[in-house]
């Protein structure tokens, strides 16, 4: 009887201390394999759109007078982001989503802004003063914003080159992070 107690004193023993360090390397982290990465959307905490969910077509007057629409971006893998110079978190996020317009192809990737701001002069200064050069399309009837079903700012989507809705971010993001970068890289097949 004796000799019963002792193996299932041990085995509980070994149970619990086998559970105690899954406990440990599952809250450090530690990947189930070594040789696993995360994925890069989860790792931007972006949402995944359902497969074959085509963006909204648009063409809207632009910052720098003219128009800009989805047709101008056809064949691209585009980041359009919505914000207003309004938002906080927006103003966070600007200079990274400059930073990464700069480190890839603008023949095959864009970063895009649309806002529903109408003060042309005020989101200059607002962009001046981040020192941050992008395209900024006004959205001024909301309509872009209601087909994308913009709820709170910022608010962003990755979109494929074949113009379908890969990912949804709500919130400010680190855009020219290595784990955005790499996302990038796999959106546009290079990674």
């Amino acid at each position: 009887m004796r000799g019963g107690r002792l193996k299932r004193s041990v085995g509980a023993w070994a149970l619990r201390s086998l559970c105690a360090a899954g406990l440990i390397l599952w809250m450090s982290g530690w990947p189930a394999h070594a040789g696993d990465q995360e994925d890069p959307m989860t790792a931007m905490g972006m949402a995944r759109i359902p497969p074959g969910t085509s963006a909204a077509s648009f063409d809207l007057p632009s910052l720098d007078g003219g128009r800009m629409g989805s047709k101008d971006f056809a064949g691209k893998v585009v980041l359009l982001n919505f914000w207003a110079t309004w938002c906080g978190p927006c103003k966070d996020e600007m200079p990274s989503l400059g930073r990464l317009r700069e480190q890839l192809d603008p023949n095959v990737f864009a970063v895009v802004t649309m806002t529903t701001d109408v003060q042309a002069d005020g989101i200059r200064r607002f962009l001046a003063q981040l020192r941050v050069t992008l395209p900024v399309l006004f959205d001024e009837q909301q309509d872009v914003s209601r087909a994308f079903m913009v709820r709170g700012l910022p608010t962003t989507f990755l979109i494929a080159a074949d113009g379908t809705v890969l990912a949804r971010a709500v919130g400010p993001r680190e855009w020219d992070s290595a784990a955005a970068v790499a996302l990038m890289q796999q959106a546009l097949g290079q990674k």
